[in-house]
């Protein structure tokens, strides 16, 4: 008797049944994920914003999109490194701030541009050492950590520069924010952010480095128990947010050709809504770096849309908080939603 001509039985339909609803499930969860949902409202934002203006998707309006945006993407690569591994990073704008004082510190003492950047450089590599080495080695929390270095960061800043401005830096410098990667419509700032982008991916996605990163997201003691270099990894993640930070804040200084002690000031937020609008836990372990690039997009979509509406400008707080709000709430809204069904379930279902 052939294969095909064999009886099925009740238990074998059964299992079939199952495992075709398994994988329609499965089917289904990988449509809705969340960088799904992500690149549905790039689209959206981008309609809308053609709807509300027509400069809205013009190559000029497009280019100065990149540009405002630029410094806030790269300081999201890190830190959403940071945010999988458990920890976080508020000093990223003082960081900036810090850099950039210095920057302009040093070129008004005539120092070589070559001999500054590796100042800067290492300046940031320290920040990010400081913050690493208070949070793994004393056990300390990185909220509070950091909360405490970004106004020691700032401050930094202020005693360097004060009240004086600096923009005296040469054309070749100064003109980063306004003319375009040569034979491209891209400003340096986008090129930088997806060199940074790819490798963060590779090595999020495609190396061990990346699996303990997520490891220690999801359990550090797991982690610990499995050999992962805790301690170590999470460093290294703060100093690269450092050095990272002090190139988006030379990046900043060339762009506005002005070094001043509040360059980046209060932009921590925009960088932290950045990340978990991206998919990013904020308890660790979950993430991707093709949703904190679509995360960038929604971003900074939005507020391109807001400004070219005259929307008030001192109100975009408000944007920037729904924003988090909406990212930290809407993962969990399914499960949120499931415990009220039970509960309703079972009120009603009580004689």
């Amino acid at each position: 008797m052939e294969t095909d001509d064999l009886p099925v039985t009740g238990t074998e339909a059964a299992r079939s049944a199952r495992r075709a609803r398994t994988d329609r499930a499965t089917a289904w969860r990988r449509a809705l994920r969340w960088e799904t949902g992500l690149a549905v409202l790039v689209v959206f934002v981008a309609v809308l914003g053609s709807a509300t203006s027509s400069e809205f998707l013009t190559s000029g309006n497009m280019f100065n999109l990149a540009v405002t945006t630029g410094e806030v993407a790269i300081m999201a690569l890190p830190m959403t490194l940071i945010v999988i591994s458990g920890e976080i990073d508020l000093s990223v704008a003082s960081t900036l701030g810090m850099s950039s004082a210095l920057l302009g510190v040093l070129w008004s003492d005539h120092w070589p541009m070559i001999a500054i950047f590796v100042v800067v450089a290492a300046v940031g590599a320290v920040a990010g050492l400081v913050n690493g080495l208070l949070v793994t080695r004393l056990g300390l929390p990185s909220l509070a950590v950091t909360i405490g270095t970004l106004a020691l960061y700032r401050g930094v800043a202020l005693i360097l520069l004060g009240a004086k401005a600096i923009s005296t830096f040469p054309a070749p410098y100064s003109t980063i924010g306004i003319i375009p990667v040569p034979h491209t419509d891209l400003p340096w700032s986008t090129l930088i952010f997806v060199v940074l982008a790819a490798v963060a991916g590779v090595v999020l996605h495609a190396t061990p480095t990346g699996r303990s990163i997520y490891a220690m997201g999801a359990s550090p003691e797991a982690a610990r128990y499995a050999g992962i270099r805790v301690k170590r990894i999470k460093t290294l993640l703060f100093v690269a947010s450092g050095v990272t930070c002090a190139l988006a804040g030379v990046l900043w200084t060339f762009r506005l050709d002005t070094a001043v002690q509040n360059n980046g000031l209060g932009m921590e937020l925009n960088v932290v809504a950045v990340v978990l609008l991206a998919g990013v836990s904020i308890f660790g372990g979950k993430g991707s770096i093709p949703g904190v690039v679509l995360g960038v997009l929604v971003f900074a979509g939005i507020q391109n849309a807001l400004l070219l509406t005259n929307f008030n400008q001192e109100a975009t707080g408000l944007v920037v908080g729904g924003l988090l709000l909406l990212s930290v709430f809407a993962p969990g809204a399914g499960s949120l939603a499931g415990r009220i069904r039970g509960k309703l379930h079972g009120r009603l279902s009580d004689p």
